[in-house]
């Protein structure tokens, strides 16, 4: 299945998240076969990195936005780690310092897109602006509904420097959070991950969906479109991105480029270093 056509959100449609299946999982019942699948598509994800750093003349951005415990970490821990960090960077946006306050929304946010031949992915992003600013009242609505102007004004702007963007929410049921949560305390590893916030941001659901909603209607372009992935299940959601990542990558037409220096001399110089070599061996 073409999963950009399955789950993008289309330039101008109207979303309702409530009527999106959060455990959708396609054809495969289980992880069993996804996973095969999902080891293709990484495999791909891998090779085209490969091309893409060599070409330097594209460039990959990705977001991940969804609620506490969607599962942005474990898509950065299963998709990409076996790319090559040399050209590859995950860049998380909390909560801003003194010195982001003072320069506008996006002024930290530029400083972390990707560079000819990089991939960057973004852990959340600048759309904490128009979502958590929002829902919080931490601007008044006067400001946060201008953002998405500005938002679809920077996105146009690193497409047109040849930046492919690809923005996945990760979708999943407020019962579903219950359980990952339930998960983090009776797991010693990942107790850590807990927060008194995670409990107090379960009351405000409806208002971040509401919230998402928006944000991804108004941002969601022919540039830089919004994919909804279901994600209850942590195996399709990976699966479904990876899919996504790869099919977007092989569109890029990456080519490895030409050498940039002369073959048979450097061939001369090397036969001619090994027999120097073998000479000395005698």
């Amino acid at each position: 299945m073409n999963y950009r056509r399955k789950f993008v959100v289309k330039p101008g449609s109207n979303l309702r998240l409530d009527k999106i299946d959060p455990g959708y999982t396609d054809k495969h019942e289980t992880h069993e076969t996804a996973d095969k699948d999902t080891a293709k598509e990484v495999g791909r994800m891998d090779r085209l990195q490969y091309l893409l750093y060599a070409d330097a003349s594209r460039s990959l951005l990705i977001v991940l936005q969804g609620m506490d415990a969607a599962g942005k970490d474990g898509v950065v821990r299963h998709l990409f780690a076996g790319m090559n960090p040399q050209g590859t960077r995950v860049s998380d946006f909390k909560q801003p310092t003194r010195e982001e306050l003072a320069h506008d929304f996006l002024w930290r946010v530029h400083q972390r897109t990707p560079a000819n031949g990089q991939v960057v992915i973004y852990n959340r992003s600048h759309y904490e602006d128009v979502l958590v600013a929002r829902v919080n009242k931490l601007v008044p609505r006067s400001v946060w509904s201008k953002r998405y102007d500005v938002i679809n004004d920077f996105e146009k702007m690193l497409s047109e420097h040849r930046t492919c963007i690809l923005k996945f929410f990760l979708h999943i049921s407020a019962d579903e959070q219950l359980d990952r949560f339930r998960a983090r305390l009776d797991d010693p590893a990942r107790r850590w991950k807990i927060s008194d916030s995670d409990y107090s941001v379960r009351e405000l659901w409806p208002k971040y969906m509401e919230a998402y909603e928006e944000a991804i209607m108004r941002t969601s372009t022919k540039r830089a479109p919004w994919y909804v992935i279901p994600s209850n299940h942590k195996w399709f959601r990976n699966l479904a991105i990876s899919r996504i990542v790869a099919d977007a990558m092989d569109e890029m037409q990456l080519k490895l480029p030409r050498p940039h220096v002369d073959l048979t001399e450097i061939r001369r110089k090397y036969h001619a270093a090994e027999r120097e070599a073998d000479g000395k061996k005698k």
